[in-house]
């Protein structure tokens, strides 16, 4: 019997691109029930189309800043996820909102789950913290220097989910998962993420974008792994008070992603265009995820080329025409304004 069974769950950020995969996931069990909290800035109604239909899901159309909301919600659950921030780009132009979400509001969601009584907090980081990898694979012991603001942010969340563990024993895991893809991943704003945007250009008859010389490179997992990998860590006991990596064990330079997005386009006569590096670019990520194994025995499943090939026939037969999503790809998409655009 999965611990998850039989409990009322909260999670923030749940109607985003891994919240949603966590949320269909979480269903997999057998939870009493799910509210997903969200306001909608990234994430959509879309991504929960199926969850919804659950009555054991509920939407909750609010900001996690929101205190009085969150007071209410606390009230009804035993387990929270919080997965609700704002991403790596957007820090870039709004700092200090970024650091809001990303640092204060766990803050504050931490204190107010901890006066809740709620027995079991996971508090979802990012490999961002890391910085560029020192070495490689990246084990939880490597040192933090993070590249942005939004991994600054993180890092600080992360420190306040651990105080409250070390200062008043409540039980908090740390989850850092590396580069996740799949269904549902962002490719507009500030928000796209490099696989979908390349994947949106050349299916617009468009050549694949690299940020200076391409050999930057990340541990893509596929997103159904990741979401598996945050509810093991949420069922192991021995996880409490860890902060724990999820990665594939394996990177990727960008490089090597736009050629196998070509190949899975049939486009290999397009060549990648470079621009100049983006800032902030971490240059290496690659997990190192035996800690994970040890805990919870979970291994990923699905690899870069399968999950490209999925993705990328995703995107295809979607109903949005090409030139519709390829409109809404900002190529500097750190930069606010006409300027974000070639």
């Amino acid at each position: 019997m999965s611990t998850i069974d039989g409990t009322r769950i909260l999670v923030t950020g749940g109607a985003g691109f891994i919240g949603s995969h966590l949320v269909d996931e979480l269903l997999r069990r057998d939870p009493i029930s799910i509210v997903v909290l969200d306001n909608l800035a990234t994430g959509s109604r879309e991504n929960l189309a199926d969850a919804l239909a659950d009555p054991r899901v509920r939407l909750v159309e609010a900001d996690a800043r929101e205190t009085d909301v969150l007071d209410v919600l606390l009230e009804e659950v035993d387990v929270v996820f919080h997965l609700a921030c704002l991403g790596v780009r957007h820090s870039l132009h709004e700092p200090r909102e970024n650091h809001d979400v990303n640092a204060t509001m766990t803050l504050e969601l931490l204190e107010r789950s901890r006066a809740a009584g709620i027995s079991r907090f996971i508090h979802v980081s990012s490999s961002e913290v890391y910085g560029s990898a020192q070495y490689a694979p990246m084990d939880e012991g490597h040192p933090t220097f993070p590249e942005t603001v939004y991994g600054g942010a993180k890092l600080a969340g992360e420190a306040y989910a651990r105080a409250a563990f070390r200062t008043h024993a409540f039980p908090v895991t740390v989850v850092r998962p590396f580069n996740a893809y799949g269904p549902r991943s962002h490719f507009e704003g500030d928000s796209g993420e490099v696989l979908p945007r390349t994947i949106v250009r050349v299916l617009g008859g468009e050549p694949p974008l690299v940020y200076g010389d391409g050999a930057q490179s990340r541990d893509f997992t596929h997103v159904t792994d990741t979401a598996r990998g945050i509810i093991a860590l949420a069922e192991s006991d021995a996880a409490i008070g860890r902060t724990v990596n999820i990665g594939s064990g394996a990177d990727v330079t960008i490089s090597e992603l736009a050629r196998i997005v070509l190949e899975a386009a049939g486009r290999t006569d397009l060549e990648p265009v470079h621009l100049e590096q983006r800032p902030g670019d971490v240059r290496r990520l690659l997990a190192d995820s035996t800690l994970m194994s040890a805990l919870t025995g979970f291994e990923p499943r699905v690899s870069f080329e399968d999950g490209v090939a999925e993705l990328y026939r995703l995107f295809r037969d979607s109903a949005a025409p090409a030139a519709d999503m390829l409109a809404q790809v900002e190529d500097r998409n750190w930069i606010v304004g006409s300027a974000a655009h070639v």
